[in-house]
């Protein structure tokens, strides 16, 4: 169990690693905040935008960090199953097969584009992301730890593009979008053209094994009864709405659940209250709605529904008991 102590060292770091990381990434506090949530819950980040927002600088500057290697992956309509998670290949100087790791091998992989390839390689991510580890040729190997995708996707009304199919989408932790940057900070950024890779500026703060002592912490966070009876009061709420033709599946609650305590525990608390389901349900349950053919018709967002739910339920203090 976490402990008022545990939480507050746990507070210090997070602050120190959001204020690390956004000397890369300026601007955007609240998706490096999340970013980090995921990788301390040990989720993944899905991140819906255009090019040329700080995708890639995010995921380098968040693996800087903490002392971890990543690995970039242009996904693109021909990218096989194998070109990810690799695969046999015979050493003609032993005369006998060897693993050719791909680069799913890492702390953080950046999968850009992922929505370009086909749902046949889309789903080579499918046991990396759930379980650790990847089946080649019949046997699994262990991935790395901490181990965290971070995916980019395309508005799925461009060109060239295939749909995550839902399977997939609810592996992510969270979805966000980093967008473009507010005006002085895109003024700062033109002024130090100069640095070709901002990831550079970024300290090496923690190691890998701290990262996976932090997510011990942040598993050990409190949650209360009537927070719990919260979450599944919002998922019941999809599953009985009519724009919604698949509601949040109890892996959406459990997700939510882990994502706040890590959340709790970078505000300092070794709690969860209600205010953090509330902040956190849209990034981590929207994208698991399958809305219903009607309200896509009407362009009605998943996020929209989500908001709609939330702010109609009471928001619980959840608070320890004395």
């Amino acid at each position: 169990m976490t402990t008022p102590e545990d939480a507050q060292r746990f507070h210090k770091d997070f602050a120190q690693l959001v204020a690390n990381i956004e000397q890369a990434v300026l601007g955007k506090q609240d998706c490096v905040k999340l970013a980090l949530a995921c990788l301390f819950t040990g989720g993944h980040l899905l991140l819906e935008d255009k090019p040329g927002t700080g995708k890639t600088l995010l995921a380098k500057a968040l693996a800087r960090s903490v002392e971890g290697r990543t690995k970039r992956v242009q996904f693109t309509p021909d990218l096989l199953p194998g070109d990810i998670t690799g695969g046999m290949i015979f050493d003609l100087e032993k005369q006998e097969l060897q693993l050719r790791r791909g680069p799913v091998f890492t702390n953080i992989l950046l999968a850009d584009e992922i929505n370009r390839a086909s749902p046949k390689t889309q789903s080579a991510l499918l046991q990396a992301m759930e379980e650790g580890q990847v089946s080649i040729d019949g046997e699994n190997h262990v991935l790395d730890q901490p181990f965290m995708v971070i995916a980019t996707q395309n508005p799925i009304e461009q060109a060239g593009t295939y749909p995550l199919p839902e399977a997939q989408l609810d592996r992510f932790l969270v979805r966000t979008e980093l967008g473009d940057p507010a005006p002085r900070y895109a003024i700062q950024l033109m002024h130090e053209a100069f640095r070709m890779d901002r990831s550079e500026l970024v300290q090496e703060l923690i190691g890998v094994r701290g990262v996976v002592d932090r997510k011990h912490i942040a598993a050990g966070v409190h949650v209360e009864t009537e927070v719990l009876q919260y979450v599944n009061d919002i998922a019941v709420k999809t599953r009985a709405d009519n724009q919604v033709q698949v509601g949040v599946s109890m892996r959406g609650c459990l997700a939510l659940v882990r994502l706040a305590k890590t959340w709790a525990a970078a505000e300092g608390r070794h709690f969860v209250i209600g205010d953090d389901i509330k902040e956190l349900a849209v990034e981590a349950l929207a994208h698991r709605l399958v809305l219903t053919v009607e309200a896509e018709f009407r362009d009605v967002k998943a996020v929209s529904v989500i908001q709609r739910i939330v702010d109609s339920l009471p928001v619980p203090n959840g608070g320890p008991r004395r």
